[in-house]
């Protein structure tokens, strides 16, 4: 059965949640925007809040007293969201790599006299 969260550990486990939420949104974020306008320190920031996903969301099993197939299943969450944001990308990429097209000064060729 699942302990309570101590009394001690109520507000690290406010934080840490918190933390959670943020650092998720962070690296969400950062991989994108670095994907999109192909800037590697937006990859780099998405990288370190994703160490911090990391580190928050093993704080939170150590103090939420989380056992057993719990545990699993955090660790799982954990490894899809590092996935999660690049297949999502490389998907919406494949989708609509056809909707769009170059702008209208590289296509028309002008002709020099």
């Amino acid at each position: 059965m699942i302990q309570p969260v101590d009394l001690k550990d109520f507000l690290l486990t406010f934080f840490v949640s918190a933390g959670v939420i943020l650092s998720g949104a962070c690296y969400a974020l950062f991989y994108a925007w670095g994907r999109l306008r192909a800037r590697p320190a937006f990859l780099r920031g998405a990288l370190l809040a994703y160490l911090v996903l990391a580190v928050c969301t093993l704080t939170l099993m150590q103090t939420a007293h989380l056992e057993g197939y719990w545990r699993t299943i955090t660790l799982l969450m954990l490894a899809g969201y590092y996935i999660a944001p690049r297949a999502i990308f490389r998907l919406c990429h494949v989708t609509h790599a056809d909707e769009h097209e170059p702008p209208a000064s590289l296509t028309i060729k002008e002709k020099t006299p």
